[in-house]
């Protein structure tokens, strides 16, 4: 799948859809009224074919935490469907919290813990739980007998109940909890299709020199993201809406309370985490929708993920650098738009990996202190830019549609590779 869609985009950036076409165009193939008889498509199908495609990969790709008890069936979809937008508008974000939780995971399954047991100093012991657990406890899966998720370190190391809570999620079978998803092969399935016939579609329209629309190469940068996001959640289980109850009992804190989030902040917490001090568990019922474990795994790893994913995508975006617009304008916007979403993931990540090895490696406070700040102030001078043209590439595709070449509104002639069809 990942080969035929780099060769799609090769294609795509070096055999432009401003090539002579192999046969010569009807009238009709100027307008948008044609029908299949006569080899054409129509606007509204070349809309239809790229929206379904990422409804398809973002609805199958998008795997929500344990939503609050007692939420309605209504609830319950419009949650999934908000969440399904983020993934739309802001793919990176839904890439951020999937690596996120796939890295949390994973140091769960492998971690040694410390714990201080009662009637011990302390103990090493492992967690020991699958992936399948270690995504459950991660997504809220797993709640104490009075409710509370757990979810954090801190109660998996506690020195009272640390290590029941850990035992008690490793009785819990693999399969009572796959049980509770919602997934199937068959709808990931339907959804794969649905990106291999759109990317087989593009390749054979580059093949006999027929236009490739912008909507059509943003799809398929849609779809890729969408693609690295559901391996990521490869063993999470989907649409899960009731957790586990575990035993022992917690009592709640009486001086914890949920913390206030700005608009902002939820962003930023949705791509690089919660801190320890945003989120108490003891004090709610579910996890928040980007809640995640901490990882230390997650500073280079997931950077680095977020680098490349941010990268592919803006090289899809830049393969309709040749394609026909409808302005010189528009196209040096696209252009330009393309370049910055190539090259901005990859300078951010390389930065805040600087100046977080410089903060660790800085002994003096008041370097720290000034350090800190000058990557907030970097970060939030890129961030507005970075938006911009990420609804700059959203919008131009869909203004792109009033004036399509004529070319683009003729079907590919499958009888070239397939005879007698």
């Amino acid at each position: 799948m990942m080969l035929l869609i780099f060769i799609a985009v090769h294609l795509l950036s070096t055999n432009s859809s401003t090539a002579p076409l192999s046969h010569p165009l009807d009238i009709r193939d100027a307008t948008d009224t044609c029908d299949d008889i006569n080899n054409c498509r129509t606007l509204f199908s070349i809309v239809w074919s790229c929206l379904a495609t990422i409804f398809a990969c973002t609805w199958v790709s998008v795997h929500p935490n344990v939503p609050p008890p007692d939420q309605s069936r209504l609830h319950l979809l419009w949650r999934r469907l908000m969440m399904m937008l983020i993934g739309i508008m802001g793919p990176e974000i839904m890439v951020g919290f999937a690596a996120r939780q796939l890295f949390a995971s994973r140091s769960l399954s492998k971690r040694e813990s410390t714990v201080l047991l009662p009637d011990v100093s302390s103990c090493s012991i492992e967690f020991g739980f699958s992936e399948t657990h270690s995504f459950f406890c991660c997504m809220g899966g797993f709640v104490s007998s009075d409710g509370h998720p757990i979810a954090t370190r801190d109660q998996l190391e506690n020195r009272l109940f640390g290590s029941e809570f850990q035992k008690a999620i490793r009785d819990v079978n693999k399969e009572d909890i796959m049980d509770k998803s919602k997934g199937d092969a068959l709808s990931k399935g339907v959804a794969l299709l649905q990106l291999l016939w759109f990317t087989i579609q593009c390749l054979a329209r580059v093949h006999q020199h027929l236009a490739v629309t912008q909507l059509e190469v943003a799809t398929l940068a849609f779809a890729v993201l969408d693609i690295f996001v559901w391996l990521l959640w490869w063993n999470k289980p989907l649409d899960v809406q009731r957790p586990m109850v575990l035993e022992p009992r917690m009592q709640p804190d009486a001086q914890a309370f949920p913390a206030q989030l700005s608009r902002l902040e939820h962003i930023w917490a949705a791509i690089f985490g919660f801190s320890a001090n945003q989120y108490p568990p003891l004090s709610s019922v579910s996890v928040p929708s980007f809640w995640s474990m901490g990882s230390t795994e997650f500073d280079v790893g997931a950077y680095f993920l977020l680098a490349l994913v941010g990268t592919v995508f803006g090289i899809i975006h830049s393969a309709a650098w040749n394609t026909v617009f409808p302005t010189p304008a528009e196209m040096w916007i696209w252009r330009t738009s393309s370049l910055v979403i190539t090259t901005m993931p990859g300078l951010a990540s390389l930065l805040t990996l600087m100046v977080m090895a410089e903060l660790k490696s800085v002994s003096e406070p008041m370097l720290r202190i000034l350090m800190e700040p000058l990557l907030g102030i970097l970060m939030a001078a890129g961030s507005p830019i970075y938006i911009a043209v990420r609804v700059i590439l959203i919008v131009l595709p869909l203004i792109g549609l009033r004036s399509l070449p004529p070319s683009a509104f003729v079907d590919v002639s499958w009888s070239t590779y397939i005879p007698h069809i």
